[in-house]
């Protein structure tokens, strides 16, 4: 069955790094689409980041533009995403997302900018 797992979130500082990762089993990894979400307490989950099969181009939101990177390795069948500078409205937990069928999440990973 389809598979994802979140890792890499944990407690930081303003302004530091961090990697997320995504495992993801049980599925033509390549061929598909994989999103990063993310959910606030109190807040709507909203798309922070995505990067296509092929093509491998990548889609971000605004408030995350030329902080975050996401990447894939389909050897692996990994997806990553890069956290640079990051404030405390990044807060939340983040979960991996893949357009397989109808959409499968990971169970999310928590990310807390705190000082």
């Amino acid at each position: 069955q389809v598979q994802l797992v979140e890792s890499g979130g944990g407690l930081v500082q303003p302004g530091g790094s961090l990697r997320l990762s995504c495992a993801a089993s049980g599925f033509a990894f390549s061929r598909y689409a994989i999103c990063w979400y993310r959910q606030a307490p109190g807040k709507e989950r909203e798309l922070v980041a995505l990067i296509t099969s092929t093509l491998v181009s990548t889609t971000y939101a605004d408030s995350v533009k030329g902080r975050f990177t996401i990447s894939r390795d389909n050897a692996k069948n990994m997806v990553y995403l890069q956290m640079n500078n990051l404030k405390p409205e990044d807060t939340a937990v983040y979960y991996c997302y893949a357009r397989v069928h109808s959409g499968y999440w990971g169970q999310g990973t928590q990310v807390t900018v705190s000082s």
